[in-house]
């Protein structure tokens, strides 16, 4: 794809997604914290004394042992970062795993060590850190001091990182959330790619006659689990639901929103049977192991699929989460950036700056595409030719798209609606209510927390 229709469909796509310290936290350079905490480090070889400037980083994978290209490209931005300020500055990572990246990262912040720059999720998460100031605002830092940088970034990145016009954190690529399938199982059970919901459903029939499991999911980790279920609202009542629900003026017994359900409950029969219990690692390595059909999860999988299993990626399609018939728009896509927030405490804001601007330099941007298979945000010439085959795919059907979406637990007024949201659908999901019950509690949550 050429470099000018990608920056067209990044400013398209961004300009309408909703998406959902102080330094040195860790101590001493080059030492890990607390073994209770679960964290490790990364990148702390070579650490010096004296007037180096130690800063800290924050990520929810363990770079030392990860598999998935997207991290292993992180752990390089640190590596070079580290090499090329070698006497004058040095970055330690602060890691754990994506479930106890935020209840971390926030006992991190309540105990006066927040890192000095941490990965955050534009939408309820980020504005968990920009409301009590823990987050420094970057506008001047962007806009005026570094004005070559601000201008190297595509148009419209910058709108779900900005609070009453001023820019908290900085994206360090774009993804899109899809369907992943293995065309082998597909064509072993005569399964076709579906378009509608109703395919989908016949998809799954044929596959799991065939003797495999249709689709592997992760409950245990529920952000899985509700962006099924954010697609399913969207694809029956499309955007004035959700933007009627950030109103106050919406509800969640609508009829679109408890259809949506009784689908999600439709689809689990065909759910890998220790989806309850599994992590969103487990569940994808389900597919890339080649035990599912079917993964419904986002572009930055790529990274995950092709590093643990570099030979499954000439089989790995993928397409558009369905349409419903009678339903919304069908050309409307999940989109997110992950980004970077610096502490307003850090003692070290130049080092700080300059560890963001290698997460967005060329080297990083280009590896991002042609290695890690996730959208570049900036104006980088990419060879596309080199890039996993799935990106590609995931380009074509964001070319086309409508319009995107952001997660829905990422797209309300608080993270705890979110947490709420997730909690009912998995608990619909396990059983323990039926679809009207769990949104009943929704509702009633945000007529008691959000719309008061």
């Amino acid at each position: 794809m050429k470099r000018k229709l990608l920056s067209v469909v990044l400013a398209a796509a961004m300009l309408t997604t909703v998406l959902a310290g102080c330094g040195g936290g860790s101590g001493d350079a080059g030492t890990n914290p607390s073994s209770d905490s679960g964290a490790s480090s990364s990148s702390d070889s070579g650490a010096a004394s004296g007037d180096v400037e130690e800063i800290t980083w924050m990520f929810w994978d363990d770079l030392n042992a990860t598999e998935d290209l997207i991290s292993l490209g992180y752990k390089d931005v640190l590596d070079r970062f580290n090499t090329d300020y070698a006497g004058q500055y040095h970055v330690t990572a602060i890691t754990t795993n994506l479930e106890e990246y935020y209840p971390k990262l926030n006992a991190l912040v309540a105990a006066n060590e927040t890192p000095d720059v941490f990965i955050v999720s534009p939408g309820a998460n980020l504005t968990d850190y920009v409301t009590p100031g823990v987050t420094a605002d970057l506008t001047s830092i962007l806009k005026d001091e570094n004005p070559d940088w601000y201008a190297s970034f595509s148009g419209g990145v910058f709108d779900k990182q900005t609070y009453d016009g001023k820019i908290y954190a900085i994206p360090t690529n774009m993804a899109a959330a899809c369907v992943f399938y293995n065309t082998e199982i597909f064509e072993k059970a005569g399964a076709s790619v579906p378009t509608t919901y109703d395919e989908l459903l016949d998809a799954c029939e044929k596959i799991q006659a065939a003797g495999y499991t249709p689709i592997t999911i992760s409950a245990g980790t529920a952000w899985c689990l509700s962006m099924l279920v954010g697609y399913l609202c969207d694809r029956e009542g499309g955007p004035d639901n959700l933007d009627k629900i950030n109103a106050g003026t919406g509800s969640w017994l609508d009829p679109s929103f408890i259809a949506a359900g009784e689908k999600m409950v439709e689809l689990s029969q065909y759910f890998q049977k220790t989806a309850a219990g599994d992590t969103n690692d487990v569940a994808t390595a389900a597919f890339y192991n080649e035990e599912a059909a079917m993964l419904i999860q986002g572009s930055w999988a790529i990274g995950q699929i092709n590093g643990a299993n570099p030979a499954f990626e000439d089989k790995c399609g993928v397409f558009q989460f369905p349409g419903i018939p009678g339903g919304a728009d069908p050309n409307r896509i999940i989109a997110k950036t992950d980004s970077l927030a610096m502490s307003s405490k850090t003692e070290h804001k130049d080092a700080c700056v300059a560890l963001m601007k290698y997460f967005t330099d060329d080297t990083a941007q280009k590896y991002t595409a042609e290695v890690g298979g996730k959208i570049p945000i900036t104006s980088v010439d990419v060879d596309y030719d080199k890039a996993p085959a799935q990106l590609k795919y995931v380009m074509d059907i964001l070319s086309s798209t409508s319009g995107t979406l952001g997660f829905y637990n990422e797209s309300f007024a608080t993270s705890e609606a979110g947490a709420e949201f997730d909690n009912q659908m998995v608990s619909i999901y396990l059983g323990d209510q039926t679809v009207e019950e769990g949104f009943q509690k929704v509702q009633n949550f945000f007529e008691e927390e959000v719309w008061k």
